[in-house]
Formats: structure tokens, sequence, C-alpha cells
């Protein structure tokens, strides 16, 4: 008699074969990934609970789970749009309002605090959000709509 449950599979990350890079990067044992349609399915199969960041997939028979190395956050910020303030646009396809206040500076990159977890801005984010940030008095300000905020 077959279960109507799916078989339930975690693998841990010192056992995954993928990991993310500082900069967002998926890798493995053969470098990084390149196909675009690859990055974008583990991009948004992203997920994290109370033991960390892993990647989901489910069919029928099994959900899959499978928790990888990654280092500071696997939560990037690829893209920024302007609507009512600044919509940041995710890797894992989902978005978030942006709140200036939560924004500070780690290990020289720049981060944005969720209640879930960090989020970090990629290269190609900085690039736009930099219009935003400026330096008042030796402190990095964001100013937005004649407003400016400080960045811890």
């Amino acid at each position: 008699m077959e279960s109507d449950t799916p078989r339930q599979v975690v693998i841990s990350k010192e056992d995954a074969v993928f990991w993310m890079d500082e900069n967002g990067q998926w890798h493995n044992e053969h470098g990084k990934f390149e196909h675009p349609r690859i990055i974008k399915h583990f991009n948004t199969s992203i997920k994290k609970d109370t033991k960390g960041f892993y990647v989901a997939q489910s069919t029928d028979q099994v959900e899959e789970k499978v928790y990888f190395k990654y280092k500071e956050t696997a939560i990037f910020v690829v893209d920024l749009k302007q609507k009512d303030g600044l919509i940041l646009i995710l890797n894992t396809g989902r978005t978030a309002r942006f709140d200036p206040k939560q924004l500070m500076v780690k290990n020289d990159s720049l981060f944005v605090r969720t209640e879930g977890c960090l989020i970090k801005f990629s290269s190609q984010a900085m690039v736009k959000i930099s219009r935003y940030l400026k330096e008042e008095e030796g402190k990095l300000m964001f100013s937005l709509d004649g407003k400016s905020w400080p960045i811890d």
C-alpha cells in the first residue's frame, strides 16, 4: 500500500554538493553555475528555517530540503524600482518594501535588516542605490524625497 504523504529527504549543508559565495553566485565542484535557468531555479527555491537557508524541491513522491553553505546571507537585492519609495527585488524573485532605517554596512558591503534575515545588495543593486547615498559630516547617509537617514 502506497502512502499519499511524500517521503522527506533532508541533506545537511556539509553533504550538499553546491554552495553560494559572498556575491550570491552558485558553485559546485566544477565551478560557478553559468546557465541562467539553473541559477534562477536555485534562487527561487531558497527558503529559510531555524537551521538556515536551504533549497526546496517537491514532487508527488519526495519533498527535498538541501541546506547549503553561504557567506553572511543567501538573500540578495538584485534590482530596485521606485514606486511610492523603493521596492527591493530579491534573487528569490520576491520583492520587499525598503526601509532606509534598516540599512547597515558590514564588511564593506551594504545590507538591509529584515525580521527574517540580512539581505545583501549585489554589485548591480549597489550601482542603482548609490545615487541615493551621500556623505554628510563623515557619516554615510541614504537620501530620498528630501529626507535623509544615517546608515549604521
